[in-house]
């Protein structure tokens, strides 16, 4: 009897330990279990910032309305990013504002001088993250302190624009006048013909094919996004056959779009403005300085600078999204884009802004005169849409690429020593 008594007490010893065993790992569970999301939570919000700060940093260029746009452009590519197990609205619980945007000079003192901001800085805190395990071991020990409900999670990075080695420029290449560089015999606001039909000649612009192919479908692909332009290329490019799409790719960057297209579309942002250039509408002489010239008289009544329009987020309309209107003003024929069907819509809050990157101030490559390789990179504006994948363009020379001040803002990989700049984290 006394035997049967022991080993029943040590039967009960066992469940006693056991339990006491079992809570203590389901404890341990619980704190990998909820610090494994605080942990994938901060990632996420991680690579949110670093989006954030990248893009935003593309943007400063020293012009008065650099911190809008920035500012702007850290919103919107923050934002795309999903925090919180990939919730597309964060949970509810906050998203980037332009209240985590920052911009400090070159000595990293904080700025909100357009012309002295070289970083930007992007630091957001994530309240009310869940914590599951915890939130259920406060209740059943009464002590919510030790074990709180929620946790809050922080990210912070830090942006600025550096030499490049690889760069992303559009697959359309500037023939010099001369071999001689910054400016290669092209004045600052001079208007560029696009041959969409011919092989350039001196002083032109033509497609080219940036990865050595005579592809038309490739050239559509790398005019919608093409990083892998090398600095120091040499080999040779050469010139696509019918430039098939192409004029799709172009427009949408002037916010205009075809049945269902939408400037949401990730491959589709427009530009923060669509307003455009063409001697109709703007009868300037050469150089003509669009982006940020005065119109001469006889110009439009709509006419201003591109950084004007720019600041206030223009359509291809200016205030309006009827594109028959626009194609007006800038053709002075309502029916030249026919083949479209919408704009993006413009002002504070439109979509210009709430979509919009700088993509009319673009890369292109300067070839030498005697053959087609790269022998530099120029900053060119891109001053209208295209009606059709032939027809003539139009872009304005807006510099070297490589200068400091450029207001071209590509993105490509950093590292370079004189190559033009991008956007690249430091901290």
């Amino acid at each position: 009897m006394v035997e049967g008594l022991g080993w029943r007490r040590q039967g009960g010893a066992v469940i006693i330990t056991t339990a006491l065993l079992l809570l203590f790992l389901l404890g341990f569970a619980g704190i990998a279990l909820d610090f494994g999301h605080l942990f994938v939570v901060r990632s996420e919000l991680q690579t949110a910032m670093d989006s954030c700060a990248l893009s935003a940093a593309q943007e400063l260029d020293g012009r008065a309305d650099a911190l809008t746009r920035a500012t702007s452009a850290g919103i919107t590519a923050g934002n795309l990013n999903r925090v919180d197990l990939q919730s597309a609205n964060w949970r509810g619980q906050g998203q980037v504002t332009a209240a985590d945007i920052k911009f400090r000079n070159a000595n990293f003192v904080e700025t909100t001088a357009p012309a002295a901001a070289r970083y930007v800085e992007c630091e957001h805190t994530q309240s009310g993250i869940s914590m599951w395990l915890l939130q259920a071991m406060g209740a059943f020990f009464g002590d919510t302190a030790t074990y709180p409900a929620t946790r809050n999670v922080g990210a912070r990075a830090v942006a600025t624009r550096a030499s490049a080695q690889t760069t992303c420029a559009i697959p359309v290449a500037l023939k010099p006048r001369i071999d001689q560089p910054p400016n290669y015999g092209f004045q600052v606001g001079e208007w560029i013909t696009v041959y969409g039909n011919r092989t350039p000649g001196s002083g032109e612009l033509g497609w080219y094919n940036l990865d050595g192919t005579s592809s038309a479908h490739n050239t559509r692909g790398e005019l919608s996004e093409y990083c892998e332009t090398t600095v120091d290329y040499t080999g040779e490019l050469r010139t696509p056959g019918a430039q098939t799409g192409v004029h799709r790719e172009w427009n949408y960057r002037f916010g205009i779009y075809r049945n269902n297209e939408s400037p949401a579309d990730l491959d589709k942002h427009p530009d923060f403005s669509g307003y455009s250039y063409t001697s109709e509408n703007w009868k300037n002489p050469v150089p003509q300085n669009a982006w940020s010239g005065t119109p001469v008289t006889g110009s439009h009544p709509s006419a201003q600078n591109f950084l004007t329009k720019r600041a206030r987020f223009a359509s291809f309309d200016d205030n309006g999204t009827d594109l028959r209107h626009g194609s007006q003003i800038v053709f002075g024929n309502a029916g030249a884009l026919n083949s479209y069907r919408s704009l993006a819509t413009p002002g504070s809050g439109g979509e210009h802004q709430r979509f919009g990157t700088n993509r009319r101030v673009v890369l292109v490559p300067v070839l030498y005169t005697n053959r087609n390789s790269i022998q530099d990179f120029a900053c060119m504006f891109m001053l209208h849409p295209l009606t059709g994948p032939h027809d003539l363009g139009h872009m304005e020379f807006l510099g070297n690429a490589s200068d400091i001040n450029s207001p071209c803002i590509p993105s490509g990989t950093p590292g370079g020593t004189s190559g033009p700049r991008v956007p690249v984290l430091v901290r």
